[in-house]
């Protein structure tokens, strides 16, 4: 595919993520046996705002339930918690049918915030998630990041580099999965030719392309990772989540790539479904939880 096809289709990628957003704004309905907590404030911003979705049989610290923690995607410029593609599916396999808590993170977005501040502010609702975990029925050593799209590039940034959660008060969590980021290496990616979006979001500085890239600040204390990616994609994501997830290993961390003949909005919205893509990442996310 040319760039200028490969451009076109970003263009309506961006242009798909704008209406989606647009058109979902209204909380989701709710599957029986499940309750939210809506809007829970993390920051000053009113998007800095988390919906919790529980089991309507949590106890509150009596129960230690498995906790995720997910970001929305779209383009680090639209997009809210309450899409339906991010929140319904999984809330109805793992709140209502596994036991589960599930948090939808908002953070600002841009221009009001950059990539990085976005990072900032999800390692500050995982810390605020963390303090409140028992009083929903979970577990706060039982935390497992989720984010998709420019989601996927903001959580795979923490597990990359754990310091930058940890500046925000948060505590180690169990891994990360990081659904379809095509943005694993800002490095190499900004100075090849790319998305002309790409330009508005992440600037023209290499010293911040740098530190907005999993893959250069990629630390030994990384979390593990799953990285699930779309084999329809034009621009490399199952590629570049390969070299990302051997630079993972090569810091003996653990790190996997899960790919999935699926378009880049189905890796998101249909996760959750029965199938064998929602049983692989169940079972990633089963692996890293303490024996009992």
């Amino acid at each position: 595919m040319t760039l200028l096809a490969t451009q076109a289709r970003h263009a309506g990628l961006v242009a798909t993520l704008l209406l989606s957003a647009t058109l979902s704004l209204a909380a989701p309905a709710l599957p029986e046996g499940v309750r939210r907590i809506a809007d829970l404030p993390y920051g000053q911003d009113e998007r800095q705002r988390m919906d919790v979705y529980l089991p309507t049989s949590a106890t509150g610290s009596t129960a230690k339930a498995p906790v995720i923690v997910m970001v929305h995607g779209g383009a680090w410029m639209v997009g809210n918690k309450a899409m339906p593609k991010v929140v319904d599916n999984k809330v109805v396999y793992w709140v209502k049918q596994k036991g589960y808590v599930f948090v939808s993170v908002g953070y600002r977005l841009m221009p009001q915030a950059d990539p990085l501040l976005q990072a900032r502010d999800v390692a500050t609702a995982l810390a605020k998630a963390q303090g409140l975990a028992a009083s929903w029925g979970g577990d706060p050593a039982k935390f497992i990041l989720m984010g998709h799209s420019a989601g996927a590039h903001l959580v795979a940034l923490l597990a990359a580099s754990p310091a930058l959660a940890r500046e925000a008060g948060a505590r180690p969590w169990l891994g990360t999965v990081a659904l379809d980021s095509a943005a694993l290496d800002l490095e190499r990616i900004m100075r090849a030719r790319h998305m002309r979006f790409y330009d508005k979001v992440f600037g023209a500085d290499p010293a911040y392309w740098r530190s907005v890239s999993p893959s250069t600040v990629l630390a030994a204390d990384a979390t593990p990772m799953l990285l699930v990616c779309s084999t329809q994609r034009a621009d490399g994501s199952c590629a570049q989540s390969r070299d990302f997830a051997a630079k993972v290993m090569a810091k003996g961390v653990r790190a996997s790539v899960l790919p999935q003949d699926l378009t880049h909005e189905q890796v998101n919205s249909t996760l959750g479904l029965p199938g064998a893509y929602t049983e692989a990442v169940d079972g990633f996310m089963a692996s890293l939880l303490p024996r009992p």
